[in-house]
């Protein structure tokens, strides 16, 4: 099979840098598998890679869209596919790295989710609840028929809510059962999945730290344009961390610290929910930073072993499945 890397993990962990050297090392390209990074214009909430940090390695995904262009895991998945065959034929290795677990899974499994993209009424008529209702009362509904799909997903991801309770409503079955078979499913790559972790004070000292970073590089200002550019909370992009919570305080429904302290609360929150959708996938590999005292050599060194292990660093493979 095909080589692939993933190196993922909760938001703020440190992914960014150790990517860096992972890919340097095994002569990878990296792909992000980010659901916020692909949009233009929106760069300090996403805490996106500048081009001078990213050492002459070659990324993907970034900045492929406008915060006004539909984007899903279809989407991400044919796109991701155009890149992944370039790389190949480049002679190097595609090294995904990002926080979002589903886009992942649904990379590494090659999963086909073409078949649940047409629209439906159900679906009109869920939007719809959330519209009047409210976010809260939708996710309400979720939690009553499948508890632990409301568990990982946020109550202000109407988009994600009201695709589980389609299915549940068209099946009769949870979503989460769907994809915990899905879970199960052999991969499709030749890869090693790594998971950087660090002990939950710290990840939560460094969240409220960057969060802290991003409002003193202008985060407010990013907003301000974006809505200057006609983009508000309807769109799925403008749901993202960061970004609903400052239109929010601009629209006059909160007090600017409200709104921070509210980011703050949320991306803990979401970083708790990435680790329990890691903990739920099958071979991964842990990475806990404070067992490698924090060096990034050793970490690097204990990646690229169980590359060797795997033989994921061997670049003999074949295209004809691409």
């Amino acid at each position: 099979m095909n080589p692939m890397i993933v190196l993922t993990g909760p938001t703020a962990v440190g992914k960014t840098k150790l990517s860096i050297a992972l890919a340097k090392a095994v002569n990878g390209e990296i792909i992000s598998a980010d659901s916020v990074q692909v949009y233009r214009h929106m760069d300090i909430g996403s805490a996106k890679i500048h081009p001078d940090e990213m050492q002459g390695v070659r990324h993907h995904m970034i900045d492929i869209l406008d915060p006004w262009e539909e984007f899903n895991v279809v989407i991400f998945q044919q796109r991701c596919l155009e890149c992944i065959r370039g790389i190949y034929e480049r002679g190097h290795i595609p090294v995904v790295v990002g926080g979002t677990g589903f886009y992942i899974q649904a990379l590494l499994r090659n999963i086909d989710f073409t078949e649940n993209e047409a629209d439906t009424g159900k679906r009109r008529e869920l939007e719809s609840i959330a519209e009047t209702q409210g976010a809260e009362v939708l996710h309400e509904m979720l939690r009553k028929v499948d508890p632990a799909s409301a568990e990982v997903i946020h109550a202000n991801n109407i988009k994600r809510t009201v695709r589980a309770l389609e299915y549940y409503y068209l099946t009769g079955e949870p979503i989460s059962a769907h994809n915990e078979r899905e879970r199960e499913r052999e991969r499709a790559y030749n890869s090693c999945y790594f998971v950087l972790n660090d002990r939950r004070e710290l990840l939560y000292e460094r969240i409220e730290q960057r969060i802290d970073e991003m409002l003193e590089n202008g985060l407010v200002d990013e907003v301000k344009k974006l809505r200057g550019m006609g983009c508000d909370r309807s769109l799925v992009s403008m749901q993202a961390l960061g970004y609903k919570e400052i239109l929010a305080w601009l629209d006059g429904e909160t007090t600017y610290e409200e709104a921070v302290a509210i980011l703050k609360r949320d991306t803990r929150h979401f970083a708790k929910r990435q680790l329990t959708w890691f903990r739920r996938e099958s071979d991964v590999i842990w990475v806990n930073k404070d067992q490698f005292d924090y060096d990034d050599d050793r970490m690097l060194s204990f990646m690229l072993e169980q590359l060797e292990k795997q033989g994921v660093k061997d670049p003999g493979f074949c295209l004809s499945r691409m």
